[in-house]
């Protein structure tokens, strides 16, 4: 058998030129050009981009480029759909093969791919490395093999996968045929480790800023959650949004509390049957659900742009997972917000898990990579700082949109309510967690405090002008200053450590955060940077749900928030004054451009 490839085919047509005609857009983004070049003159690359950094335009233009068919390796059915319903909005040939296509279906895309019918090829990496897939590629022009979420492949990465270690198959076969790597996420130890198991050969690098400018990061201190939560979503009203949880069960409780408060939400997980989940991301994506929440299954395969809120209910494992995560808000460069509701004592809970791991080696990176996690939870400083420098992007500025940029930490003189504080655990003879002690600073009438008779100690009621969670926040400083320690083996009982002595003492003045009882959450225009005309704003996003529904797609495939404001900013009345906007190419000029005119011209004629 002839193994047909082409590392550097005839060009059809300039990336500039696809860049405008096909997908709208005037200039490439920083590093797009460099990485496109690259994969045209035959080189492999690895591209590491943030989520809605403009990475799969980094293989679409080569893909429309050059001759032959790109595969694209993706690990979601969801993703891989979502992608081709996007492309073929814009009028490019592109296809997919997954077990969600029936046997028919799928020897259609064969028999088109075989008539040089489509440009991008989307397969599973299970699929791509069946001996069948594989001989058949090999009668194809193959132009480019591009690995989406590429630290997949990688031991050190958060995500590893089987099928992407062996990945390396394809250079073997298809040793001719130029190779791209993405992701969004990758440390430097990861990063290498994805040149060395793919074997890409003098691979061009390009890292460009982990930078989310527009994401708001935030951390509350956990008080009471669910009603933190809920005062939260009242800010947000309207806005599709993400809350990630840890367990399946709480995934479920949230979900339902929800629903029941009036909000749009529902439940994902892997515990739900598969046409359940896809009925809720299919929801989702077409703003028919406003609210998921979900455990980490859920996202990859998330596209859609105007997502405004993630929240996290728990602490994730790791930077990167947070990092990917939190960047599925504000995919479309407008205002977004990343919310993580925090408890110190979390940190021991999860770290217990991972005694479970039995490889030493594994078990140590993902301690090392949780470690980090918990510094960033417990810093008191710039949050944007400590996220770009674990990426190695060191920034000296503080970034003026975290909330400690915001609303900075403020400090006193805490020597007496933490005297007041340890002196309590003393009197209650070290045998109780942090509520219980709550309960006795604030003078709680409690059966449990009058059995134990500690209704009676001198400490009772001592704090009782300080809020739950006033007193809440002094003991996690106490036990994160080590003057508190908790024993894990009797129900996390607070007990003193040598060092409470001199506090107890006043041998030294003991400096404690003020408690932020309640987060500020000031609300944002999301769309501040256009003068748009908010009523044709409206109209124009009624309009385009309309036509996604008709047409069965997402309504960000027809166009996102961006381009609609900038219609409602130009206010255009004809074909050329329309492909100015931002977004507009010639198949959504020719697919869209007549009925969104129609509305403007009317809109415009009874103003």
């Amino acid at each position: 058998m002839t193994t047909l490839t082409s590392p550097a085919s005839t060009l059809v047509r300039k990336p500039e030129t696809v860049l405008k005609q096909v997908f709208g857009y005037s200039e490439f983004r920083d590093g797009q050009k460099t990485v496109i070049e690259a994969a045209i003159n035959g080189q492999d690359s690895l591209v590491l981009l943030p989520t809605g950094g403009g990475k799969s335009v980094c293989y679409q233009i080569p893909a429309l480029v050059l001759e032959g068919v790109c595969v694209v390796i993706s690990p979601l059915i969801s993703l891989m759909q979502d992608q081709v319903a996007q492309l073929q909005a814009l009028g490019v040939k592109a296809a997919y093969i997954n077990n969600s296509l029936s046997r028919e279906e799928q020897q259609l895309v064969y028999q088109q791919l075989h008539q040089g019918l489509i440009k991008l090829l989307y397969v599973a990496p299970e699929k791509v490395l069946q001996h069948e897939f594989i001989e058949r590629l090999g009668y194809l022009k193959v132009s480019l093999f591009a690995i989406d979420e590429a630290h997949c492949v990688s031991h050190w990465g958060h995500d590893f996968r089987p099928h992407y270690f062996r990945l390396q198959e394809l250079k073997h076969r298809f040793a001719h045929v130029p190779m791209m790597a993405l992701t969004a996420t990758a440390d430097k130890a990861t990063r290498n480790d994805i040149i060395q198991q793919l074997k890409l050969q003098q691979p061009w690098v390009h890292t460009g800023s982990f930078d989310r400018p527009n994401i708001r990061y935030t951390l509350e201190e956990k008080f009471k959650p669910m009603a933190q939560l809920m005062r939260y979503l009242k800010v947000q009203k309207n806005q599709s949004g993400i809350i990630y949880c840890t367990s399946r069960k709480r995934v479920d409780d949230i979900a339902e509390k929800l629903a029941d408060a009036g909000h749009n939400a529902a439940a994902y997980h892997a515990g739900m049957s598969n046409e359940q989940r896809q009925f809720v991301q299919t929801g989702f994506a077409r703003d028919d659900i406003q609210i998921v929440v979900a455990t980490v299954a859920f996202g990859m395969g998330i596209n859609k742009p105007n997502v405004r809120f993630v929240v996290h209910y728990d602490i994730p494992k790791s930077i990167e997972a947070y990092y990917q995560e939190t960047g599925r808000a504000g995919r479309d460069g407008l205002a977004a917000e990343a919310v993580m509701y925090f408890d110190p004592a979390d940190i021991g809970r999860v770290r217990r898990f991972f005694e479970d791991i039995e490889d030493e080696q594994r078990r140590r990176v993902e301690e090392q990579r949780f470690n980090a996690m918990a510094n960033f939870a417990e810093a008191q400083t710039c949050r944007r700082q400590i996220l770009l420098n674990y990426f190695s992007e060191y920034k000296r500025e503080q970034c003026g949109n975290c909330d400690i940029c915001i609303n900075p930490p403020k400090s006193f003189d805490g020597t007496l309510v933490a005297q007041q504080a340890l002196s309590c655990v003393y009197r209650a003879q070290q045998r109780f967690g942090i509520g219980y002690i709550v309960d006795v600073l604030r003078g709680a009438n409690t059966s449990r405090i009058r059995d134990n008779n500690h209704h009676t100690l001198s400490t009772y009621g001592i704090g009782k002008e300080k809020s739950n969670e006033f007193w809440l926040s002094i003991l996690r400083q106490l036990i994160h200053q080590g003057l508190l320690s908790q024993d894990i083996t009797q129900g996390a009982s607070l007990r003193l450590t040598e060092a409470a002595r001199a506090v107890l003492k006043g041998e030294y003045v003991l400096k404690l955060a003020e408690p932020r009882l309640q987060a500020k959450h000031v609300g944002q225009d999301r769309l501040a940077q256009f003068n748009y005309d908010k009523k044709l704003f409206a109209r124009l996003r009624a309009l385009r749900k309309e036509l996604a529904d008709a047409d069965d797609v997402p309504p960000y495939v027809v166009f996102n928030d961006k381009t609609l404001a900038e219609m409602a900013q130009l206010t255009p009345t004809n074909d050329s004054e329309f492909l100015k906007v931002s977004g507009v190419g010639f198949t959504k000029l020719a697919k869209y451009g007549g009925p969104f005119l129609k509305a403007i011209r009317n809109y415009l004629a009874n103003s």
